[in-house]
């Protein structure tokens, strides 16, 4: 599930009453894949739920994120500086960094079949 799709899904759990059960479902996996991360900026809600799964996760299971985006976009992204520093601080601290050059495989892929 996408990102933006996910952070939706818990703020409909907050306003239902089952969040604590969604973020208990997140914090038992041994990973989560923020896919796509910088589509879009994230809202001041997306931004303090992001910022309490990435808190949960922190030390207790791996995080990947995939995005386009440079890391250091990713401030604009989030928004607000304070929470910016909180979320990638955790992200990026023990993190191992893996950055793609060149053409998109899907450009490469589409010319080989014509």
């Amino acid at each position: 599930m996408k990102l933006e799709k996910s952070l939706n899904y818990i703020a409909m759990a907050k306003a239902d009453g089952t969040y604590l059960r969604e973020l208990m479902k997140i914090q038992r996996q041994d990973g989560i894949i923020l896919d796509d991360f910088g589509l879009q900026a994230l809202d001041s809600q997306n931004r303090i739920t992001l910022l309490e799964i990435i808190v949960d996760r922190h030390n207790n299971g791996s995080v990947i994120v995939t995005s386009q985006i440079p890391v250091q976009g990713w401030y604009d992204i989030i928004g607000e500086k304070i929470i910016a520093d909180a979320i990638l601080d955790r992200l990026i601290h023990q993190a191992h960094r893996v950055e793609l050059h060149g053409e998109s495989m899907r450009k490469k892929k589409s010319i080989i079949k014509e």
